[in-house]
């Protein structure tokens, strides 16, 4: 086949697909869903006076956990410019209860952004956060078919590293979320699947995962409401932004130079009165008994 030809086929093949009708998404909020959140509530809530109970800066290719309690707003910003953040989220109380990118990629989309939930994995099957205000939820979707705040992928870590590039090195997202909540009792194994914020991902036409640069700037932001009391963990990517990455020593030594730190500002809100007067509430877990059909040993009865 000539290229002339390939080019033609690939031609024929974007018109064929352009005029399939695209197929529905599988789950859809209707009036009064949990997958979905009263928007003048919410917005109430977010623009409402509020008091700064806790901040950082978390340095570069770092780690730390802080506390969130129910009903604060939790606010990870960009102070000097783009730079990638991996997000674990658990319940303060129940570490068992943990944040679910899957299910929450499932329930809302491959990327979030203002007003979307990120959901607690089973039996809980709860919001942990919501997400009310994103200063990019201007980015929409970008040449490549990039969005931003990934749910696709997810931490960088140190075993991969070993394999592909045969060296030892201990800053990958999921060795300084370990670090950072391990003062919280927390081991490596309650280290869980991330949201990475600021950073651009998606698909390419075959389906592989791809990374572009951040499209943040200094002072862009990402706050959420926390719907419990929450512990949360974040770490500053070694990538950075991303505009340079790969794996082993000379990559590192790169993306080093596009390394940025994060501001964390957790607030309350100054009528505490607030949250009750709008009719908010923390969501209660899941309903389901939990029998599985497992009535007795032996099975169903039969009559």
């Amino acid at each position: 086949m000539s290229a002339l030809q390939a080019r033609e086929s690939i031609e024929q093949r974007i018109k064929a697909r352009d005029s399939i009708p695209k197929a529905p998404p599988a789950y859809l909020p209707t009036a009064g869903s949990p997958l979905s959140v009263d928007k003048e509530v919410y917005a109430t809530i977010q623009k409402a006076p509020r008091v700064l109970i806790d901040e950082f800066t978390l340095p570069i290719r770092a780690g730390r956990a802080w506390e969130a309690p129910a009903g604060s707003i939790v606010k990870i910003s960009t102070p000097e410019g783009p730079q990638v953040g991996d997000l674990n989220i658990w319940n303060r109380h129940n570490p068992r209860e943990r944040f679910w990118a899957s299910r929450t990629r499932q329930l809302h989309a491959s990327h979030v952004s203002t007003h979307d939930r990120l959901w607690s994995v089973l039996p809980y099957m709860r919001p942990l956060a919501t997400i009310i205000h994103d200063s990019l939820d201007w980015y929409g979707v970008d040449p490549h078919g990039g969005r931003v705040h990934d749910l696709l992928g997810t931490r960088c870590d140190p075993y991969i590293n070993t394999v592909l590039a045969g060296e030892q090195y201990d800053f990958h997202c999921h060795s300084n979320l370990t670090r950072a909540v391990k003062p919280y009792g927390l081991h490596e194994s309650d280290v869980h699947d991330v949201i990475n914020i600021f950073q651009a991902t998606g698909l390419d036409e075959q389906g592989r995962y791809f990374m572009n640069p951040s499209p943040a700037q200094a002072g862009d932001s990402i706050e959420f409401l926390a719907e419990q009391d929450l512990l949360m963990a974040l770490s500053t990517c070694p990538g950075g932004d991303l505009s340079a990455w790969g794996f082993g020593s000379d990559s590192e030594k790169e993306m080093i130079k596009c390394c940025r730190p994060l501001k964390v500002q957790v607030y309350q809100l100054q009528d505490r009165e607030l949250l009750n007067k709008c009719g908010w509430k923390p969501a209660e877990v899941s309903k389901y008994t939990g029998m599985h059909g497992v009535v007795s040993p032996e099975g169903e009865k039969q009559a």
